[in-house]
């Protein structure tokens, strides 16, 4: 069930969110100093183009920089992300199919505002899931 899901939603919208943290990564990545931006971007490129199966973790020691890390990512680039998984969400959850679409949207949107100090693992992995926040 994962798996089609995950290739419904490549198709209606994982693609194009994908694409917006690329984006969002490659522009980090052009200073020296934002590159641990570009690399969380990057991450979550992944886990926007196949979330099912997945899920976010906090790594336990992280802490300040982290935290002033993800107060600038949210300034520059987490809100606008965040909005686009609102918008996206909302207009999945107008048809019956795209329900299960629109919460996988939405759980996306606690990373895409703070994504330092998170890690993305896989269901099946229970060593990786005693951690899950």
């Amino acid at each position: 069930m994962r798996f089609l899901l995950n290739i419904i939603w490549v198709v209606l919208c994982g693609f194009w969110m994908a694409i917006g943290y690329v984006l969002a990564g490659i522009v980090c990545c052009i200073l020296i100093i934002t590159i641990p931006f570009g690399i969380a971007s990057f991450r979550i490129a992944g886990f926007a183009l196949w979330p099912f199966g997945r899920t976010v973790v906090s790594k336990p020691m992280s802490g300040a920089p982290s935290f002033i890390g993800n107060v600038i990512w949210f300034i520059f680039a987490g809100l606008w992300l965040a909005i686009a998984h609102f918008v996206t969400g909302i207009a999945l959850f107008i048809t019956i199919i795209g329900i299960p679409l629109a919460l996988a949207n939405f759980k996306l949107i606690p990373v895409s505002l703070a994504p330092l100090g998170k890690d993305i693992v896989r269901l099946d992995d229970p060593s990786a899931l005693r951690t899950v926040s």
